[in-house]
């Protein structure tokens, strides 16, 4: 017995759920929004950090800011996941990545734009952000860097 696998167009709109902004993560989304990657920096420390939070998570400092950074990085680490449940079984396959910023921080995120195999794929391939609308929100996904594409 044979198995084919669903595949995606490269271009192809994404669907699905879109996340719900909280107050903790709103000027993430208001930066992707307009098009802009920003995440957190203690003003203390100089360290920049993601997830969302009050604080540093390195010194503790409550002086934090929202600050834009350049959106490139590298891969981490990633899977090819053909059998996602639904709603995102339209979706497939989807590479679900673990993104380091040139800032330090990680960020769950897809890599689109690429064909979903591992060849195309190496670790620490270089990555740029991208954003893709879906509902009302733009959600930052990373595509590999022109000089880096397969």
């Amino acid at each position: 017995m044979t198995h084919r696998r669903a595949t995606r167009r490269k271009d192809c709109p994404l669907t699905g759920p879109v996340p719900v902004p909280t107050p903790a993560t709103t000027p993430y989304w208001e930066g992707a929004q307009r098009e802009e990657l920003t995440i957190q920096q203690c003003q203390s420390c100089t360290q920049h950090y993601f997830y969302p939070r009050p604080f540093c998570p390195y010194c503790n400092s409550d002086d934090v800011v929202w600050t834009p950074v350049s959106g490139r990085g590298r891969l981490l680490s990633y899977v090819i996941n053909y059998r996602p449940t639904p709603p995102f079984d339209a979706e497939t396959p989807i590479v679900v990545a673990l993104v380091e910023l040139e800032e330090g921080p990680h960020l769950m995120s897809n890599v689109i734009g690429v064909d979903p195999t591992p060849e195309n794929l190496p670790l620490d391939l270089q990555l740029e952000v991208t954003f893709v609308e879906r509902g009302d929100l733009k959600l930052p996904m990373f595509t590999p860097l022109q000089e880096s594409a397969r």
